[in-house]
């Protein structure tokens, strides 16, 4: 590694972030300036560059990413019906490519040559952090101290913390590693390592537990443009005020709280909990109107796509040729995605009950059970003996003992 005068830390102000930005000062002898994303995790950021700065960063960076995050990430994603593993809707995957490329932004901007994060060796968001970064600037270098120093353990961090008038936090620490943001949250570690425990009761805090949801079930319309949500019964909302209103609303049903085991690019299983309310509601909600607008091959066409583009963007390949390409694909089928959808949220459940559309392929005249005039029943037969052709063929090599049951055992 080159010499290294300047570092961009991505920095939450919580205690491993606050000893990472001293010990990269310390070791590298450095600059650190400090990036802190608001994707809308809640957490509380007043006073956050202050800490920052008083804890040795030359500059902090607090940026409101909400907007962006919603329309260019976010968006795209769903677009695409991205579902890692037929569950994981990429709560966090999504997120890190935005904090990597604002992190590579501000190094070009300031001169730095390299960035920093606070990911360990064991998850996924060490790769997606650097492989971002390689895709925009692949000059800049990485210091990833979890792989590097030999602090192993909490009480080491607190010792650190300590030697170097870094604050403690003396609140309760919860027993499992949290990420948040506008999309998601999710709960791993804890008692989620054993993957026979229940959930702890306090791992609750988008979704609502079911028995705690009203009885009454909520009907809401949304509308789509070119496969993007744009209103809720009517109202139109920015990007990431429609994710938040959804959060609400999916929230107070319970609505999309998912645990599971997954893959991890590094290769271990791992379990977690996640809660996508609003997510999840986009998801069952475009999904529905494709069904609505988009024509049978295309679907199937982008449908056998989907485990390859979420698989992108859980291993952090969000910024690769690929999946650029394959983005372009996908956004092609929803020129034509525009309609509303009208679901009902009711006990976690998501059920869409209605949907319209300018583009609508779905003709009544054909479908319909009663009397018609522009279908002639008696085409099928032809249709039937064409598709059947080759299996008429494979029974005639099979020979007359496969026909009757019997055979020369």
């Amino acid at each position: 590694m080159s010499k290294i005068e300047k570092v961009v830390l991505a920095y939450s102000g919580g205690l491993d972030t606050s000893i990472i930005l001293k010990w990269i000062k310390n070791t590298y002898n450095c600059e650190v300036i400090t990036l802190t994303a608001d994707l809308g995790q809640g957490e509380e950021l007043d006073g956050i560059e202050e800490k920052a700065l008083a804890t040795g960063a030359s500059k902090a960076f607090v940026e409101d990413l909400r907007e962006e995050f919603a329309r260019d990430f976010i968006f795209p994603c769903f677009r695409a019906s991205a579902i890692y593993e037929g569950r994981y809707l990429l709560g966090t995957s999504i997120a890190r490519p935005l904090i990597s490329k604002r992190m590579v932004e501000i190094a070009e901007r300031e001169g730095a040559q390299a960035i920093a994060h606070g990911a360990t060796g064991k998850g996924n968001d060490q790769v997606r952090f650097e492989l971002g970064a390689m895709g925009m600037n692949p000059r800049l270098s990485t210091i990833a101290p979890w792989r590097e120093w030999d602090l192993k353990s909490r009480s080491d961090l607190v010792k650190f913390a300590e030697e170097n008038g870094i604050p403690v936090p003396t609140t309760r620490k919860k027993p499992w590693s949290m990420d948040a943001n506008l999309l998601h949250v999710s709960f791993e570690g804890g008692e989620l390592e054993d993957p026979w425990n229940a959930p702890s009761p306090d791992s609750y805090r988008m979704c609502r537990p079911i028995e705690e949801t009203p009885d009454e079930p909520e009907i809401i319309t949304i509308d789509f443009e070119q496969g993007n949500p744009v209103a809720i019964n009517g109202t139109s909302y920015s990007p990431g005020a429609l994710v938040e209103k959804l959060n609400e609303l999916g929230g107070k049903h319970g609505v999309g709280r998912v645990d599971m085991v997954e893959n991890r690019f590094v290769g271990m299983k791992s379990r977690g909990v996640y809660e996508t309310p609003g997510g999840t509601i986009l998801y069952e909600a475009h999904r529905d109107l494709e069904g609505l607008c988009m024509d049978r091959e295309v679907m199937h066409l982008r449908d056998s796509l989907i485990p390859k583009y979420a698989e992108m963007v859980y291993y952090g390949y969000w910024y690769a040729p690929e999946r650029i390409a394959l983005q372009e694909m996908i956004d092609k089928t929803q020129e034509k995605i525009t309609g509303t959808v009208r679901v009902k949220l009711y006990k976690g459940n998501v059920i869409p009950e209605g949907r319209k559309s300018p583009y609508s392929l779905y003709r009544s005249d054909l479908a319909t059970f009663e009397e018609d005039d522009v279908y002639d029943q008696k085409d099928a037969e032809g249709f039937i003996k064409l598709v059947g052709l080759r299996l008429k063929g494979k029974t005639a090599e099979a020979g007359s003992n496969w026909l009757s049951g019997d055979s020369e055992e």
